[in-house]
């Protein structure tokens, strides 16, 4: 009986072995065919085949229009009510009496706020890539607010032209009233609502991941799948890249509301994944928003306002000037241009008038292309992202029909 016994447990072993082992391989045939048509769909560029990238934009975009239409038609109430309060505004605006001065007022705070609202959203949701809204716009507003207030001793700038343009007030300030906490409470608005869009993108990566989890369905998300993978490799992981995300992962994890304040109130690149970490293990939406906000709409644009206002002020500036006039050789003639563009700026914050300079001309022109370059690139990479998902759809449905064959 005991022979038989060992008998029978031996083709047991074995077929439980190859039962692994059979697993192992579908695993792995899976795993292939994934990675094949990850490396299919990232060959998807404008640049490589941009016919069938642009046919496959086209495609993804009435998709998501048909989407987002039946979307908003589920939520007709809203809609209406928002119609509705687009409706008052408008025939307050349009008539005539002693309101008008509080509605363009308020027109113009609205759109203020909603232009850098939307910046900041740009920055941080990318759809692939974001767009570095910050050092295009936000950056260069409050150093010219703070070159501005050191050279007009005064943050009391005329209403209009300022915010589109800055123009010294006309009685002058007092030599050294400007201060650096006067500096941050000039851009504290615009700041702020920057910081609140880029709390606001980061808002995607949740809604997706908790709607993964709650539903078991696998998501159309790139990001997604390598959390999953990140999290099955957890313990053999070696590279410094993957042990930061770990790091991330298990601070919002087990800290909770204080750990996703601390990864938002710094400089993070790895914060999308603290948005798909809170969204997988279903942390409440206000806690995970409430603290995304704090961190990045107060705390980190503090910060990084700090940063600019100091890097901008004027001593710094011009001892930074004077050391590029001393490097040798080269020095004198790439100081020039930045003594000639500080002066014209200078004059122009004074009404000095006249033409600006060739120099200035140079500087503003490679800006002005710089801004143009970020922006086509990151157009681009909307266009590649919304391809690639409809060709991730494509392959979906052709692997569903392989297994219904």
């Amino acid at each position: 009986m005991a022979a038989n016994g060992a008998g029978c447990e031996q083709p047991q072993k074995r077929a439980g072995a190859k039962d692994r082992q059979n697993g192992k391989s579908i695993d792995s045939s899976v795993r292939e065919r994934r990675q094949k048509d990850k490396e299919d769909r990232l060959s998807l560029v404008v640049w490589r085949r941009p016919v069938t990238t642009l046919h496959y934009f086209l495609l993804e975009t009435l998709i998501k229009l048909k989407e987002w239409t039946f979307k908003l038609w589920q939520r007709r109430g809203a809609v209406f009510l928002v119609l509705v309060l687009c409706s008052m505004f408008s025939i307050a605006y349009s008539t005539e009496g002693g309101h008008q001065q509080y509605v363009e007022y308020l027109e113009k705070k609205f759109l203020w706020c909603a232009y850098w609202v939307g910046l900041g959203i740009l920055s941080s949701v990318g759809l692939g890539t974001g767009l570095h809204t910050f050092l295009l716009y936000l950056g260069p507003h409050i150093a010219s607010v703070t070159l501005a207030a050191y050279e007009c001793s005064s943050t009391d700038f005329p209403e209009p032209p300022y915010p589109d343009q800055i123009v010294c007030p006309q009685g002058g300030g007092v030599e050294g009233s400007v201060s650096l906490f006067s500096i941050m409470s000039k851009v504290r608005l615009e700041a702020c609502m920057w910081g609140a869009g880029t709390a606001i993108g980061e808002l995607p990566p949740y809604f997706m991941a908790r709607a993964a989890r709650q539903s078991g369905a696998d998501p159309d998300d790139e990001d997604y799948e390598e959390f999953e993978e990140m999290l099955e490799q957890a313990e053999g992981a070696q590279d410094f890249v993957t042990r930061a995300k770990l790091g991330v992962q298990h601070m919002v994890q087990k800290v909770g509301f204080f750990g996703i304040l601390a990864c938002a109130s710094i400089p993070n690149p790895l914060f999308d994944l603290a948005g798909i970490t809170c969204g997988h293990f279903l942390v409440p939406f206000w806690t995970f928003f409430g603290a995304t906000l704090i961190g990045k709409a107060i705390i980190k644009m503090h910060i990084q306002k700090l940063f600019v206002i100091i890097t901008f002020s004027k001593h710094i500036v011009e001892q930074m000037v004077s050391l590029i006039g001393s490097v040798p050789k080269v020095g004198p003639s790439l100081q020039k241009p930045f003594s000639q563009y500080l002066e014209a700026q200078r004059n122009k914050l004074h009404h000095a008038g006249g033409s600006a300079p060739a120099d200035e001309n140079w500087l503003s022109w490679v800006f002005e292309k710089v801004v143009l370059v970020m922006v086509c690139y990151f157009v681009t990479s909307i266009v590649n992202s919304m391809a690639q998902s409809y060709a991730k759809r494509l392959q979906q449905q052709r692997h569903s029909e392989e297994k219904t064959k």
